[in-house]
């Protein structure tokens, strides 16, 4: 998608009132929706956003899968918009309950629903995606308008103008400075920083550079594992094995604030809950309605390029990330694989890891 032209600014803007439960328009090729997440709503602002309770709901196809919405090829694609028309008996809590798959035990009996056609699949997609990045759930009120101000919208955005925002081309590095650790005192943190949204990735140069291309961990941030010791996952293990090994020769950690494979904290512990109905780590994120890894590494690219390292051994067992930063521009000369001991309670996760997402352990 061309971005030129567009506003990042007005994005942060559309996220903003997203977060407080504020409408906003997304203007796409075909037409314009008004737009009220679902997630942040009250009984007040969905009476003032559709009086006249029309308003049809837009969710994603993963979720529409499992309220049999969708088709086999739209629920491959779990992130691609389904509209569900507006039944008389879908008010504030009916809505909610269609939105959020982890209270599907609580409200088994929903329905029946009615999949209909959508105004503009651009700017419905945009939505979604727009959501993943508030950290919201992907669902919302939506009404077809012709009006420019968007039916009273907070703000009207367009698909490029998301896709802007959410650009890692414009990271530059905001800071650098020593930070002894307790594998290595000759270390140096460097932050990078985006002109166009917040939050900040940092990189962990450990060891003195020697000419050979150093050992790289790419490691997405995971605030349960890495600092409260989650056993649901092997990310504190791996954070601090990584640090070891990188100590052994010389080379970076990149700490990327990536939270629930791009999902957000919030919509990670709702896969959490999701997992405790009996549902994998991949089955948890498409029932939520996004994609099974919403990661973007060019991230990790563009930090390596900015700190002059463009040839590497990465630190994975995941190919995935061997592809996509050779795609990238990043020599990857060896990948180097990263075992942790399993327990009880990761087990499941990580033969999810090995069967379905592509892991080589």
């Amino acid at each position: 998608m061309s971005t030129a032209g567009a506003q990042p600014r007005a994005a942060a803007r559309a996220i903003d009132a997203l977060r407080r439960g504020w409408p906003i328009a997304i203007r796409g090729t075909s037409g314009t929706l008004a737009l009220l997440a679902i997630e942040t709503a009250d009984e007040p602002r969905l009476a003032a956003f559709d009086p006249e309770a029309k308003a049809a709901l837009l969710i994603s196809a993963g979720r529409a899968a499992t309220l049999k919405l969708a088709n086999q090829l739209e629920a491959a694609q779990p992130e691609k918009p389904v509209i569900v028309g507006r039944a008389p008996w879908i008010d504030l809590a009916g809505a909610v309950a269609v939105a959020d798959p982890a209270l599907d035990l609580a409200t088994p009996l929903k329905g029946p629903f009615r999949a209909i056609g959508c105004a503009a699949p651009d700017a419905a997609t945009a939505a979604l995606e727009l959501a993943r990045i508030a950290g919201i759930l992907p669902a919302f009120f939506l009404i077809p308008t012709d009006a420019p101000e968007g039916r009273g919208a907070e703000v009207v955005i367009t698909p490029a103008d998301i896709a802007a925002y959410d650009d890692a081309g414009a990271l530059v590095i905001a800071a650098r400075a020593r930070l002894p650790v307790e594998v290595a005192e000759h270390s140096e943190i460097v932050a990078f920083r985006s002109t166009e949204h917040a939050g900040e990735h940092v990189a962990l140069i450990i060891g003195t550079p020697d000419g050979t291309p150093p050992l790289v961990r790419l490691h997405s941030e995971c605030l349960t594992g890495d600092v409260l010791g989650s056993l649901k996952c092997d990310c504190g293990p791996q954070l601090h094995g990584a640090l070891h090994e990188i100590a052994a020769h010389w080379g970076v950690l990149l700490y990327l604030r990536q939270e629930g494979r791009g999902i957000g904290l919030v919509n990670k512990l709702r896969a959490y809950s999701l997992q405790d109905q009996g549902h994998d780590t991949v089955d948890a994120n498409v029932r939520l309605g996004f994609a099974i890894d919403a990661r973007d590494f060019g991230v990790a690219a563009q930090m390596l390029k900015l700190i002059g390292q463009t040839r590497i051994r990465l630190l994975t067992n995941n190919p995935n990330k061997v592809e996509r930063l050779r795609r990238e521009g990043i020599d990857v000369v060896e990948r180097v694989p990263h075992a942790m001991e399993p327990n009880p309670h990761n087990q499941g996760y990580l033969d999810t890891k090995r069967d379905r997402t592509g892991h080589q352990l």
